[in-house]
């Protein structure tokens, strides 16, 4: 299949304002363009590690982000049909402060049992909340199905999202048919048999003055998956032939049938995250802004029974005021737009679903 991607920088107005925002706080904006640095992935963010778990047939996995040190968190879940663990305890007026990593995985509800393995393995090395003698870890989670590719009865557990703490770096995050994004597929709202690979993907935006602002994304979802900067779909529903592209909404404003949506079939989950120090209302906001980018990049989003859900982690540094709160934000929104588009360029085809071809 031809390639249908363009430059995945963001368009000249959205940078531009970008810019003039970044340097109404005396901080000067480098190229928004992912290859502007050595590490443009989530672990470009201080304090952050991710590590990936893939089954051997390819078909599920799971992701895991750690904060060391702990990180200030908030959530925000748009999509009608989430599966998630500990979301409730990231509401501002929850007590607990901290988290210390982040689960995301396939398997749907199953794979939030891979949450335990992290827990285990973080207590093991004495991180956590302080619960009088006792170590309790904080793992908030969100799953995907993909349980409709490959063998249903093969999805993540706690020893896999063990395996995955384990490897955590903070190398330059792979991106592609990988961890949670490993069965991820998009555009199955005309039926699955005119689907595409989905994945995982990463991007970060770093300021000279040292803020750096990271996604991650794994992306499995119903709509197709448009770059933001051409608006051309880059994978999604194809035509009736296997060819091209059908384009969704085009079908949708057509009033043309579709296929029912499946329930818990469809989800984008995906953790940004900052290197400064804010409340968990301020971390919620930026993970509101976030769905900004997920909106621009997946077409339509946030359906009734999508399970669409963002994370924000802050890892500490500069105070955010409200100012700098909505820099954060914009620029969340811009590298969770980036890091979806890259989840699919990097996909490998498999399971009979062809991938996009990479820029």
């Amino acid at each position: 299949m031809r390639a249908m991607l363009a430059s995945s920088s963001a368009p000249a107005s959205r940078r531009g304002l970008l810019r003039a925002l970044a340097c109404a706080a005396l901080l000067p904006a480098t190229d928004l363009m992912r290859g502007a640095q050595a590490n443009a992935t989530l672990t470009a963010v201080p304090g952050l590690r991710v590590g990936h778990w893939t089954h051997e047939s390819g078909s599920t996995g799971c992701t895991v982000v750690i904060a060391d040190g702990g990180a200030v968190a908030g959530v925000d879940v748009r999509g009608g049909g989430p599966g998630t663990r500990e979301t409730d305890l990231l509401a501002p007026a929850m007590s607990v402060q901290r988290v210390h990593a982040v689960v995301l995985s396939g398997g749907s509800a199953y794979g939030l049992a891979a949450a335990d393995g992290v827990m285990a393995h973080l207590e093991e090395l004495g991180i956590g909340f302080r619960a009088g003698p006792s170590v309790v870890p904080i793992v908030p989670a969100a799953i995907l199905f993909d349980l409709g590719i490959g063998d249903p009865s093969v999805r993540p557990g706690a020893r896999e999202g063990r395996l995955a703490a384990e490897v955590a770096s903070r190398s330059p995050v792979q991106a592609g048919s990988v961890g949670a994004g490993a069965g991820a597929s998009v555009g199955k709202m005309l039926g699955r048999g005119r689907a595409m690979r989905g994945g995982l993907g990463s991007a970060a935006i770093s300021l000279p003055g040292g803020l750096v602002v990271g996604a991650l994304a794994a992306v499995n979802a119903l709509g197709d998956v448009v770059d933001p900067a051409t608006g051309r779909i880059v994978a999604g529903a194809r035509g009736e032939d296997g060819s091209g592209f059908a384009d969704t909404m085009a079908h949708l404003r057509s009033g043309a049938a579709t296929q029912r949506a499946q329930p818990a079939g469809n989800t984008t989950v995906a953790v940004v995250a900052a290197n400064v120090d804010w409340t968990k209302a301020q971390a919620s906001k930026v993970a509101q802004m976030a769905h900004d980018g997920l909106a621009r990049a997946v077409r339509p989003a946030h359906m009734p029974f999508d399970g669409d859900t963002v994370f924000a982690l802050g890892t500490g540094g500069r105070p955010a005021d409200a100012s700098l709160l909505g820099i954060i934000g914009a620029l969340a929104a811009e590298a969770l737009a980036s890091a979806i588009v890259s989840a699919v360029t990097s996909a490998e085809a498999g399971f009979g679903l062809p991938a996009a071809a990479a820029p």
